[in-house]
C-alpha cells in the first residue's frame, strides 16, 4: 500500500482546516442570524416571557407609575419600588386591575404595564443594553375614566351583580366601567386562591366578557333595521291581543300579559311591544337580521386596552320563524356585551355614527413630557342621521311617558331603553341602555343587574344615579 506523500498529506490538511472553518463560519453566521431575530422579532415575546428572571428583576427595581383618572386623581400609586396602593379599591378595580408575581397581571396595569414601567418597545429590543436606559420611576398614565361616575355606578349596584359602562358618545371615551361584585386590587395576590374559585366571578370584567341576551334592549335596532329594509314605516299600525303566533304551535307572549293594543313603531319601542318586534323580525327573515347586527357592530373585534368577548350570534341563515321572532325581542341563541349595548346605544345618540372607544387619554413621563395620547377615531356608521334621530326621539318617550321613567331626571334629556332578558340560569337580568346631554357632553351607557328583574325596576334607577353625577 502506497503511502501518501508529504505533499497530499498538506493539501489534505488545508482541506480539512478549510472544511472545518467553513463549518464554523457558517454556524456563526446562524448563530448571529439568531441573535438578530431575537433582537428584532423575538424581542416582545422574550421580554413578557414569564420565565424571564431578568426582566423581572429589573421591573422590581423601577417605582411603576401611577394610574390616574381624567381629573388626576390616583387610582393606582407607587412609593417605592414593589409597593402598590389602590386608593378607590373595589370601585376602580375593573379599571385598574392588579399585578402580582405570581398571579401575573389584569386591566390597565397589564396593558400600559410597559407604560408604567417606563419601557418602550425599541428598548425591549436592546436586551440589556435596555437597563442602562431604565429610569427609576415609570410614566403616569391618564384615563379618561372618571372616578366619580365610577363611584356613583358602583354604589347603586348595592352589592347586586351586574355590569355598568359609560361612554362619551362624540368621542368614544370611556367615563365609567363599572363591574360587580368586585374586589379589593392591593390584595389579590394574597386572596388569588378563594378569588379565583368564587362563583360569582369577582375577577371577571363584565362589561368587556360577561355575556347575556339583551332582552328588549335590542329592539331600537330592530326598528331601524324594519325602516331601513322597508319593511314598517312610521305610520303602521300594529294591534298587539298580547301574543304572537310564530308557527309551529309556537307564541311569543307579552310580559305580565300586557295587552298593548294597536299601536305604531314609536309606541312598540315606548311600551316595549314583544309582538310588534317578533313581526318585525319575521318579516326582515334571516338574512336582513344578520345584515343589521353586521351593521350595528356585532361582527366588529374591540382589541387593544379594551379587548373583549364578541357578541355570539345565532345562524341567521337557518334560523325557523320562531327563532327570528325571538331574535327580534332579543333572546334566542343571541349573546352580548355591555359594551357593544353601549355603543348600540352611542349610535343613535351620535347621528347614526360609532366611534371608536378608548380609556387611555394620554402616558406622561415623570418629566412632564407626553410620550402617547388617546386618539378620537370614527369606528363605522351604524344608521344614518334621519334615523338616529327618529329612533332617539323615540327612546325619549321611553323615559318621559314609557318603561323607563325610573331614569327620568328634571331638566336633563336621557334616552332609553328597558329590557328584560330571559335566564336559562335563573330569574331574569334587568337591562338598561340610552343616553343622556349632562356636564356639556353627549353620553351613551348601558347597564344590566343579573338575576333581578324588570329592567325599568332595577336597572333604569342606576342609569338616573349616573346621570346625577355627572351634573
Amino acid at each position: 500500500m502506497m503511502q501518501k506523500t508529504s505533499h497530499e498529506k498538506e493539501r489534505a490538511t488545508k482541506r480539512f482546516v478549510l472544511h472545518t472553518a467553513s463549518c464554523l463560519l457558517a454556524l456563526l453566521l446562524v448563530l448571529g442570524l439568531y441573535i438578530a431575530y431575537l433582537q428584532t422579532f423575538g424581542a416582545e415575546k422574550l421580554a413578557h416571557h414569564p420565565l424571564n428572571q431578568r426582566s423581572a428583576q429589573a421591573e422590581a427595581e423601577v417605582q411603576r407609575g401611577s394610574i390616574l383618572d381624567a381629573k388626576g386623581r390616583a387610582l393606582a400609586q407607587s412609593t417605592a419600588p414593589g409597593e402598590r396602593t389602590y386608593p378607590m379599591g373595589a370601585a376602580l378595580a375593573p379599571v385598574t386591575g392588579y399585578i402580582g408575581e405570581r398571579i401575573g397581571s389584569a386591566g390597565i396595569e397589564g396593558r400600559a404595564n410597559q407604560d408604567l414601567l417606563g419601557r418602550t418597545e425599541e428598548m425591549n429590543r436592546l436586551g440589556p443594553v435596555s437597563e442602562l436606559l431604565q429610569a427609576d420611576r415609570g410614566n403616569d398614565v391618564h384615563l379618561t375614566i372618571n372616578a366619580d361616575v365610577q363611584q356613583a355606578a358602583y354604589d347603586a349596584f348595592a352589592g347586586r351583580r351586574g355590569a355598568a359602562v359609560v361612554l362619551d358618545a362624540t368621542t368614544g371615551a370611556v367615563l365609567a366601567m363599572v363591574s360587580c361584585p368586585s374586589y379589593d386590587p392591593a390584595s389579590v395576590e394574597a386572596n388569588w386562591d378563594s378569588l379565583s374559585q368564587q362563583a360569582d366571578g369577582a375577577l371577571l370584567n363584565r362589561v368587556l366578557y360577561g355575556m347575556y341576551p339583551p332582552g328588549s334592549t335590542i329592539k331600537p335596532m330592530m326598528a331601524d333595521a324594519a325602516l331601513a329594509e322597508g319593511v314598517t314605516d312610521e305610520t303602521e299600525i300594529f294591534d298587539c291581543d298580547g301574543q304572537l303566533d310564530v308557527g309551529g304551535g309556537q307564541t311569543i307572549r307579552e310580559s305580565h300579559g300586557e295587552v298593548h293594543g294597536k299601536v305604531n313603531l314609536e309606541k312598540a319601542i315606548t311600551e316595549s311591544c314583544n309582538v310588534t318586534f317578533g313581526t318585525l323580525a319575521m318579516r326582515l327573515g334571516g338574512k336582513k337580521l344578520g345584515t343589521a347586527f353586521e351593521r350595528f357592530g356585532f361582527t366588529k373585534e374591540l382589541t387593544g386596552d379594551l379587548a373583549s368577548e364578541s357578541a355570539h350570534l345565532p345562524d341567521f341563515k337557518s334560523l325557523g320563524q320562531g327563532d327570528m321572532a325571538q331574535v327580534g325581542i332579543g333572546q334566542s341563541s343571541l349573546l352580548v356585551t355591555p359594551m357593544e349595548m353601549a355603543l348600540l346605544a352611542s349610535a343613535f345618540a351620535n347621528h347614526g355614527t360609532v366611534m371608536e372607544p378608548y380609556i387611555v387619554q394620554s402616558v406622561v413621563t415623570p418629566s412632564g413630557l407626553t410620550v402617547r395620547e388617546g386618539t378620537t377615531k370614527k369606528w363605522f356608521d351604524a344608521t344614518t342621521p334621519e334615523r338616529a334621530a327618529l329612533i332617539d326621539s323615540y327612546m325619549e318617550k321611553v323615559v318621559t311617558q314609557g318603561t323607563g321613567t325610573a331614569a327620568r331626571v328634571s331638566g336633563i334629556r336621557v334616552t332609553g331603553k328597558t329590557g328584560t332578558a330571559e335566564n336559562a340560569q335563573g330569574k331574569d337580568h334587568a337591562w338598561f341602555i340610552g343616553s343622556a346631554d349632562v356636564g356639556g357632553r353627549k353620553i351613551a351607557f348601558a347597564i344590566i343587574v343579573e338575576n333581578s328583574g324588570g329592567g325599568g325596576i332595577e336597572a333604569a334607577p342606576i342609569a338616573r344615579k349616573i346621570v346625577l353625577s355627572m351634573e
